[in-house]
């Protein structure tokens, strides 16, 4: 498994009851904790609530960007995803992150303090070079868009 540095800043009292490291030694992401003031937090049925994750992080490497995922546990079984589907931290961001979860659900949910909300995960990025045209190179799917290619 290919390792980079991360320093982390620790912002909520519960990284001391928690570690954060990878759950098995092939985890592609580390699990994001709620970090709450309050035992509990009730997230309604079609509700988003932001959830401080506690941490700050640097990523030492500037072509390496951070990704917040649902856990997929959490998802399936309970309805709560990340709200905008996968969230973004940008290589030179050091606030604290947040994780949006969106209850899909019909059911108010709750999130306890300190449980595993999200996974992070991080990936290279790459900055495109924009290069104003007048044409765009011709292929055989052209400007298609969704469901152009069919079903099956």
């Amino acid at each position: 498994m290919n390792t980079i540095p991360v320093n982390v800043k620790f912002l909520h009292d519960v990284w001391k009851e928690h570690e954060l490291a990878y759950a098995t030694e092939f985890s592609a992401g580390v699990d994001l904790r709620a970090c709450i003031d309050t035992q509990e937090l009730e997230i309604g049925p079609g509700q988003k609530a932001a959830i401080p994750a506690g941490i700050a992080i640097e990523i030492l490497e500037p072509s390496v960007a951070a990704y917040v995922f649902s856990r997929s546990g959490l998802g399936t079984k309970e309805g709560l995803t990340v709200s905008q589907g996968v969230g973004v931290i940008d290589p030179d961001y050091r606030g604290e992150i947040k994780v949006s979860l969106l209850n899909t659900s019909g059911e108010v949910r709750r999130i306890k303090r300190g449980q595993r909300i999200a996974q992070m995960v991080l990936m290279p990025v790459f900055q495109g070079l924009i290069q104003p045209v007048e044409d765009l190179g011709s292929t055989d799917r052209g400007s298609g868009g969704f469901g152009s290619t069919g079903k099956i």
